[in-house]
């Protein structure tokens, strides 16, 4: 739904700057810039791609950043001081659902008969059955792109639910994800949790096979979102308000016609973009099996994010307090931006 300019106050900041790491779930932003979304709402917004985490994380709290795509834990984290010193960082928008793959290397797959199906627990029970069995001495090493992720948690996940430790049976390593792909084809790696489109690329280059999706996991969890510091949406409350509604605008174009999707694919392929990791794909896959990823639903519920308390939780060994999830979680900017919350 457009708004015109004169019923909204007008940018505070003209020209911004978002990070981005190349997934399929940067989707929207990419959208938003190339379909002219932001230029609507009187935003001139550049996009850096940015190939680790931590690095996105890190300029964002430095100010290098006004904002970015974010893994849907780590404004939670960096508000934690979880990884860095503590910064209260805001999520007022989801950028995606789903999208996460468990892929093992062709070999492992074939020698522990662990493939996709109807069920996780499958391919996982076949894994560790496997790795119970005599003369599999050697721990698989598995990836996960950072320790507050939804891939690490669903890793661990699929992994206890074939009796697998995933202190004592596996390694755990954090990776890039776009070095997924090439440490699955050297050996640096047995197997990786990471979003799309790097376990599909791993499937269609002969490298690996997906075992697991997010979705089969965590059917419908927010997978990413856009990542704001308190101090920055205090300042420029009416340039976020335009780039939320500047999101809203793009996911609505993506889900309009299936021509939408193949040009946004095409956005995509571009070279400051995903280049060409997306080779092997024809469109931009939406609400399709078995991954279902998803870039509808954007506005946030930290009732939703409970899976990641629990794991997070866990991880420091300590209750989180309720007001800190809220808080990181809150849809009051998106409910202004989009007029959703007047009564």
């Amino acid at each position: 739904m457009s708004h015109p300019h004169h019923h909204v106050t007008s940018p505070e900041l003209a020209r911004l700057t978002l990070g981005f790491v190349p997934l399929l779930d940067a989707a929207l932003l990419i959208v938003a810039r190339e379909r002219g979304c932001f230029a609507d709402q009187g935003l001139d917004v550049s996009l850096s791609r940015e190939n680790a985490w931590a690095t996105l994380r890190d300029k964002v709290a430095a100010g290098l950043l006004d904002g970015a795509q974010m893994l849907a834990p780590m404004p939670l984290a960096m508000s934690l001081g979880l990884g860095r010193a503590p910064c209260d960082t805001l999520a007022p928008l989801l950028l995606s659902r789903n999208g996460n793959t468990v892929t093992l290397s062709t070999a492992l797959s074939e020698a522990s008969g662990a493939t996709l199906g109807d069920a996780p627990v499958v391919s996982a029970l076949a894994l560790g059955n496997w790795l119970r069995g005599p003369g599999n001495g050697k721990r698989p090493r598995l990836a996960m792109v950072y320790p507050y992720s939804c891939q690490h948690y669903q890793l661990r996940e699929w992994l206890t639910l074939g009796d697998i430790d995933p202190e004592r049976h596996v390694e755990l390593v954090a990776l890039p994800p776009p070095r997924m792909v090439e440490a699955l084809r050297s050996g640096e790696i047995d197997g990786f949790c990471a979003g799309e489109p790097w376990g599909t690329l791993a499937r269609h280059c002969g490298a690996g096979r997906l075992v697991a999706t997010g979705d089969q996991l965590w059917p419908g969890h927010p997978e990413k979102v856009l990542g704001v510091t308190r101090s920055w949406a205090e300042h420029y409350p009416a340039t976020l308000a335009a780039l939320l509604r500047a999101l809203v605008a793009a996911s609505e174009w993506l889900a309009a016609s299936p021509a939408n999707r193949r040009q946004a694919r095409d956005w995509l392929a571009l070279p400051p973009y995903l280049d060409r990791a997306l080779d092997h794909l024809p469109t931009l896959p939406l609400n399709e099996a078995p991954v279902d990823q998803r870039f509808s639903q954007l506005r946030p519920e930290a009732g939703e994010m409970a899976r990641v308390v629990d794991h997070l939780a866990r991880q420091l060994d300590v209750p989180l307090r309720r007001g800190v999830v809220d808080a990181c979680y809150s849809p009051v900017h998106f409910d202004a931006a989009t007029h959703q919350g007047c009564a």
